[in-house]
């Protein structure tokens, strides 16, 4: 027999396949009769625009040819929005893409990639991939009022002669928790100029902390800070995988060397090029996410569970010895979370914020799992 394994690149080997939590397909089969409560993906319970609906449909009709492979009509749209130039953006197959694409092109064997310890999975995935070595940062300590968020400190001190490439998320997946725009603006400040640093906004469109701000305005200032985007959160495009990215030109040129022909579809070109015009729906989506983020939090708390600050459209939440058992009994009433064993987290479950009834749904069936 063929060893595949000892085929494949170094970087490869020992590497685990990102884990998208439960098999969704077949617990919608399960749950046919009753309507599985999905609450494990930091999906959009709102839906997409209708625009973006009504634009994928024209689409449809030159569905038989190739996407335009340069997006041009979302760039030009994406540099209105954001006031910046074309020549800065690069387009992904959702941010996801983006993300390991970085560590591919800036990093691999004998350089080092840093995160925070409880960052998004796709940044150890990536720099392992890459060949490269992945250095976790120590996180903000769990009596601090950001437990388990990023410590810009730590972050910096994690930084030695070998490091190329830095990832944060700002706010941060799996924590939802955010730090200010002074804090990333000094951290910027200190890191060597040959350090690329990429700052994972998936969830910004949500925030509403007085203290925070996009690190997009700081693109022009640092030519090695990298912004990603996706439309996968806010927007509710998530089946449609669109993520961006912005830069300085010349990282993007370099970039576009190894970016895949096509990546991003025709539909999702179309779609998120009509959900960045349609800024009544994305409103009332945040609206209604920061409105039941606050009274599922509040509801959790009463029960007695420790909740980390948020400022996206999910809450991680601490159970202690028993969350698996919790989780395992919601999953058998119809209620899907994510575990967060994978992330050193494993008295912890990651709540996406649902509507009024799902959240509703979902705190019947906890009082049942708990008692």
């Amino acid at each position: 027999m063929i060893d595949f394994e000892r085929l494949a690149n170094a970087g490869v080997h020992g590497l685990r396949a990102y884990d998208p939590g439960h098999d969704l397909v077949a617990l919608r089969r399960r749950f046919a009769d009753t309507q599985l409560v999905e609450l494990g993906s930091n999906e959009n319970p709102y839906g997409a625009s209708p625009r973006a609906r009504d634009a994928i449909v024209d689409a449809l009709a030159g569905i038989h040819i190739y996407p335009d492979p340069l997006g041009g009509g979302l760039k030009r749209a994406l540099a209105e929005f954001h006031g910046i130039e074309t020549s800065r953006l690069l387009l992904g197959n959702g941010s996801h893409e983006l993300l390991m694409q970085f560590a591919q092109v800036f990093a691999g064997p004998g350089d080092e990639v840093v995160a925070s310890r409880f960052g998004f999975a796709v940044y150890a995935l990536a720099a392992q991939a890459a060949g490269a070595t992945f250095c976790p940062a120590p996180a903000l300590p769990h009596g601090h009022a950001m437990r388990h968020g990023h410590d810009l400190a730590e972050l910096r001190g994690a930084i030695g002669p070998r490091t190329k490439l830095v990832y944060l998320a700002n706010p941060n997946n799996p924590t939802g928790t955010w730090f200010s725009a002074d804090a990333f603006a000094a951290f910027m400040a200190s890191v060597p100029i040959d350090v690329v640093v990429v700052m994972d906004e998936a969830y910004a469109e949500f925030v509403d902390a007085p203290d925070y701000a996009s690190a997009l305005p700081l693109v022009a200032s640092y030519s090695n800070l990298v912004v990603t985007r996706t439309f996968s959160k806010a927007y509710a495009l998530a089946g449609l995988r669109v993520g961006f990215a912005v830069a300085d030109p010349g990282l993007v040129a370099v970039m576009e060397r190894v970016r895949e022909s096509f990546n991003v579809n025709a539909l999702g070109l179309a779609a998120a090029e009509a959900a960045l015009g349609d800024g009544a729906h994305l409103q009332a989506s945040i609206t209604g996410n920061t409105a039941q983020r606050d009274a599922l939090s509040a509801a959790l708390r009463q029960r007695g569970l420790q909740v980390s600050p948020s400022q996206t459209n999910f809450l991680l939440v601490e159970f202690g010895e028993q969350a698996s058992q919790v989780e395992a009994g919601l999953v058998s009433r119809g209620v899907v979370l994510r575990p967060m064993g994978g992330y050193g987290l494993g008295e912890c479950l990651r709540i996406t914020v649902g509507t009024a009834c799902e959240n509703e749904r979902l705190l019947v069936a906890l009082d049942e799992a708990l008692s």
